[in-house]
């Protein structure tokens, strides 16, 4: 039987789309539409005025108590005494001998200390890690950050009139208001997909690829309203193959390379339809990127091999390449998972925070390899951090749900070696919270607090650091659009100066 050109279309078109893994999330016609009518020209991009940002996400909940701990004995605020006091009873308190000593000169020098794992000395280094980052000035620490409507003490939070975010400690609700900003009401769109809705057309008119591009999946930061973010493999898979067209053969020959140019010819044919038009302008953007994508150069520090390391070594082969994509502007997203330890907290974290550290610093030593470390800004974000009172004890130690959480930013246009953050409201002139059970901090009271720390910067805060750094317009309309709750924080830039 003749096949009808919709059989074909059914055959051919999943395979054609199978390359544009930038169309992960294709269900809106408008956003398909904003692409077809870009106009495709070899405008130069990439070069002097180009800026990326990376966002680490760390699945699961990083316990940030254990990350970043006083190492003093300042009677005045919480010290590292105060910590073990909790921690150590059922073995959930780190040596002090074991911590990296870092100074914090916005907070009167005291010196804080680092997890041992984010330094030099773990199993399969092969760098030194960030700690030594932060002692060069390209590393700081935003502490206390969290899911915010609104600046909240304590009194407030247990007063049910006061607006919180909702499903406060749930994992899910958690990492989607991380990552959209928006903690007062269910969204559909990042923080990251709404930065490229209003950034695209100025900076990226003729880019190859989209603004947006995760190495970890389909993610809602991604996601924007007309944003179609890429989503492509980790390093195993070269940058020739990710946009490869699927089920044509590569290179395609013989009867693939007829399938293939019957394919191109019948997306040429009734592009009256803005959906066929759309489909095929995609396409066409995707074949182009593939076409650039299939010389590059390799990079040039070694990475680790674990799953973060691979995802990094990706987000810098595609910065390599930035001058081919005609991309001006880049925003990133990597993931590491497994930081939900209710239990086997000390081996977990010395291993996940091991990793990362690791593939951090050699992403940043590739940044310099590559001249583009002033430009490119890497952060963390987590669902939540831990309570303060472990779960379990003994080597089977963990601990729970919790809020308010510590973040690392690298790069070269970090002001590092410093802390940063949101003054606590009780005057003391500090942002670090009080590691005091049922304390000025702590969500809870009575008899068993847990130390859940209420955030003193929220990550609108946290975030529009990064947007205003990266070129987001900041008329009122612009902001609002991206961080619909920042209006309910005032002051953010003056207080949280990390980035020059």
């Amino acid at each position: 039987m003749k096949e009808t050109r919709r059989d074909f279309l059914k055959k051919t078109g999943g395979c054609a789309l199978g390359m544009v893994t930038l169309a992960t999330q294709m269900q809106h016609l408008g956003t398909m539409s904003a692409i077809a009518q870009r106009t495709l020209d070899n405008s130069g991009e990439g070069g002097e005025n180009y800026r990326a940002l990376v966002v680490l996400f760390f699945s699961g909940g990083n316990d940030g108590n254990n990350t970043v701990i006083p190492n003093h004995s300042d009677p005045s605020i919480s010290n590292y005494q105060t910590y073990f006091n909790v921690r150590n009873t059922q073995g959930l308190a780190l040596p002090q001998s074991s911590l990296l000593p870092i100074s914090v000169p916005r907070l009167n020098n005291l010196t804080y200390g680092l997890h041992p794992s984010l330094g030099p000395g773990v199993n399969g280094a092969i760098n030194n890690g960030i700690h030594e980052l932060y002692g060069m000035g390209k590393l700081a620490v935003v502490t206390n950050v969290g899911t915010l409507v609104r600046p909240l003490t304590k009194a407030q939070f247990q007063n049910s009139a006061f607006q919180k975010p909702y499903q406060l400690f749930s994992h899910s609700d958690q990492v989607t208001q991380s990552q959209t900003s928006i903690s007062n009401a269910q969204a559909f769109t990042g923080w990251g997909g709404r930065m490229s809705d209003n950034m695209t057309a100025v900076f990226n008119p003729s880019g190859l690829i989209p603004m947006v591009t995760s190495i970890a999946g389909a993610q809602i930061f991604t996601a924007g309203q007309t944003t179609l973010p890429m989503a492509i493999a980790d390093a195993n898979t070269g940058l020739g193959s990710v946009l490869n067209p699927a089920g044509f053969g590569n290179p395609p020959a013989g009867a693939n390379l007829a399938r293939l140019n019957a394919f191109n010819a019948i997306r040429m044919q009734d592009l009256s339809s803005n959906y066929i038009a759309a489909a095929s302008h995609i396409t066409d953007l995707a074949m182009q990127a593939n076409a650039a994508l299939q010389t590059s150069q390799e990079v040039t520090v070694t990475f680790p091999t674990t799953g973060i390391g691979r995802q990094l070594k990706q987000v810098a082969r595609l910065i390599k390449k930035r001058l081919d994509l005609n991309t001006n502007r880049q925003i990133f997203y990597v993931q590491i998972g497994g930081f939900d330890h209710h239990t086997d907290e000390l081996t977990g974290q010395v291993n996940l925070l091991g990793q990362f550290s690791q593939a951090m610093r050699s992403f940043y030593d590739e940044l310099v390899v590559q001249g583009v470390e002033n430009d490119v800004t890497t952060f963390t974000l987590s669902d939540f951090c831990r309570t303060l009172t472990p779960s379990g004890n003994g080597s089977s130690v963990g601990s729970d749900h919790a809020w308010g959480n510590h973040m690392f930013v690298m790069g070269g246009s970090v002001a590092g070696g410093d802390f940063y953050g949101s003054l606590r409201p009780d005057g003391t002139g500090t942002y670090f919270p009080t590691l005091t059970l049922g304390g000025p901090d702590d969500t809870d009271s009575g008899s068993a607090p847990r130390g859940r720390w209420i955030p003193t910067t929220s990550v609108d805060q946290y975030a529009s650091v990064f947007a205003r750094w990266y070129g987001l317009p900041q008329d009122t309309a612009t902001l609002h659009t991206v961080f619909p709750n920042l209006t309910n924080f005032p002051g953010s830039f003056s207080q949280l100066g990390f980035l020059s």
